[in-house]
């Protein structure tokens, strides 16, 4: 297994994504964004849920939410990358579905309704598989390649890669051009 070091979002996100070098570029990303994304909702959910639960501590109708958040934000740190764990697309799509569940059970109780739950969803800024860039080593890995391609078939090795949307077009000012 090739053990990734993806880094994500600013320096903020990160985590470790295991594979083999005949993996192709395209099922890699197609895995690591979403791994990515979910992670950014994990914890965009609990930024977003917990001025609403702290003021609630200790009332029992919000306790399986809190503890939803709780383990969801334990398993998508990135202290994780510390004690050399992978992250699993199965169990963060798992996590990720036990918060909207219990959102969906207690939001009344926050003083929230059901609809905040994809407003707060629609404010995060999520990445787009087609227009992302995998990174290693400064350069981009080319879809429709194989991992091995770019890091031989050693199945041994350990990579970092960056994701990185691509920058916006730049603007052209409106003065005359000649």
């Amino acid at each position: 297994m090739v053990r990734v070091h993806v880094k994500h979002g600013g320096g903020g996100g990160e985590f470790l994504y295991d594979t083999e070098t005949s993996s192709t570029i395209d099922e890699i990303a197609k895995d690591i964004i979403e791994i990515a994304n979910l992670q950014m909702k994990i914890q965009c959910l609990a930024v977003e849920f917990e001025p609403h639960l702290s003021k609630l501590q200790g009332d029992p109708k919000v306790m399986p939410l809190v503890r939803a958040l709780s383990e969801a934000m334990s398993y998508a740190s990135k202290d994780q990358v510390i004690h050399n764990k992978p992250l699993s697309l199965y169990v963060l799509r798992d996590h990720t579905r036990s918060i909207e569940k219990e959102f969906l059970v207690t939001h009344s109780v926050m003083g929230l309704s059901s609809s905040d739950l994809q407003q707060f969803l629609s404010d995060l800024q999520i990445l787009e598989e087609n227009t992302v860039q995998i990174l290693w080593a400064g350069k981009e890995l080319a879809r429709g390649k194989k991992l091995c391609d770019f890091i031989g078939r050693n199945e041994k090795t350990k990579i970092v890669i960056r994701l990185q949307s691509p920058n916006p077009p730049p603007i052209i000012s409106g003065g005359e051009q000649s």
